[in-house]
């Protein structure tokens, strides 16, 4: 790995880091109307969706640079790049790779715009860890597909305009992977019911859907019939493969850090217990595995090789260390980390409260640690299907 960057992306760094020099305010300084403004600076710069073509309204970004700007941007505790979080991670490269020209002008302006956003409906009540053996069907009748089933997990449900679908039109003859198609369903459609789950922390980012005789266009199909199970593939990559997680958990541990050292523990501050120093100290290391895997999955790209089932490592890494450092959190505050409220009592408002509670949100999505765990053994390191 050759980690020098060329003069135009040096170039480019200096150009990212004047940006928020000039427009990005310390965090406890961005008020009212801050956002909005920010989003408009950044669409018009062609931020959004960075790395997509500019036939698309994309910035024609290398991958270098949209590495560059992401972690530019992380650093500085930038608002996210774009309001629409699925439709930028994997729904919007789907669609330009597989898409129609009619589908990439309907959807991908709305996905840079953050006008909506989107869901995605893969996993099942019977079809989490095996997501090739869903049973959500799809009818084609005409012009229309008809759609019954249920999909289960499936994020910010309640407020998405839009659902990537996977349902299955194969026989029951065919193999499990071909006969998975996938549609593009608008979330009015009659016969769609959602229901929330509510989780530990009293949130609900997660729903159940059901599908009651949906009928969904034929022209709402994102590729060929059949071919549903290569769009997928193809989507999570996209969510996989990214390294700007690294940054996120690299700021939280930092907070845990200063947490740990203005928090008793015995009559002497959290962070010089040693058991407390030695899991902060692990948890240091993996962040910094974790970025130089996604050094390794970004080599690969650049050498024009695809991603492969590799970046499952990081995903299952993330997952833990998400677990691992809620709980950390918690226990540094010894009693007072059972209180969600309390002024004088709680540290930082809840934050950390919430962070313990609020972890299913995060390792459930893209695939549980269990799945990856599979992904990993069957894939990279080769051991039998279990």
């Amino acid at each position: 790995m050759d980690f020098k960057l060329s003069p135009q992306e040096e170039a480019f760094r200096d150009e990212v880091r004047a940006f928020l020099d000039a427009n990005l305010p310390p965090e406890s300084e961005r008020g009212t109307g801050f956002l909005a403004e920010w989003f408009r600076k950044i669409r018009e710069k062609r931020w959004v969706g960075f790395s997509w073509p500019r036939e698309v309204g994309g910035g024609g970004g290398s991958l270098m640079q949209q590495v560059i700007l992401k972690e530019e941007m992380a650093r500085r505790s930038a608002p996210p790049l774009g309001t629409s979080f699925m439709g930028l991670a994997w729904v919007g490269p789907a669609i330009i790779q597989y898409g129609s020209e009619e589908q990439k002008r309907r959807f991908i302006p709305d996905i840079l715009d953050g006008a909506l956003q989107w869901c995605t409906g893969y996993s099942e009540p019977g079809s989490g860890s095996d997501l090739a053996s869903l049973q959500c069907k799809a009818v084609r009748d005409g012009e229309h597909y008809l759609v019954n089933g249920q999909k289960i997990w499936t994020s910010v449900a309640m407020w998405a305009k839009w659902m990537i679908l996977l349902v299955r039109t194969g026989s029951e003859s065919a193999s499990k992977h071909d006969g998975i198609t996938c549609l593009l369903v608008e979330m009015h459609s009659p016969g769609v019911t959602v229901r929330p789950i509510r989780n530990m922390s009293g949130s609900s980012m997660f729903a159940e859907v059901f599908f009651d005789g949906v009928r969904v266009p034929v022209e709402n199909r994102l590729g060929a019939e059949g071919e549903g199970w290569q769009v997928t593939v193809s989507a999570l990559a996209f969510e996989r493969s990214s390294i700007s997680e690294v940054y996120g958990l690299a700021r939280q541990l930092d907070g845990i850090k200063e947490l740990a050292r203005r928090s008793p523990r015995a009559g002497r501050p959290a962070s010089e217990d040693p058991a407390i120093r030695r899991r902060i100290a692990s948890a240091d290391l993996r962040i910094e595995a974790m970025r130089l895997s996604g050094m390794r999955f970004l080599t690969k790209q650049l050498r024009g090789e695809p991603l492969g089932s590799e970046t499952s490592i990081n995903k299952l890494l993330r997952a833990e260390l998400e677990i691992e450092l809620g709980e950390l959190s918690i226990e540094i505050q010894g009693s007072r980390g059972v209180l969600m409220k309390g002024e004088g009592l709680v540290s930082d408002e809840g934050r950390w409260q919430r962070l313990a509670l609020s972890w299913p949100e995060v390792v459930i999505g893209g695939g549980t640690p269990n799945i990856q765990r599979n992904i990993i053994a069957e894939r990279v390191l080769g051991l039998p299907k279990d």
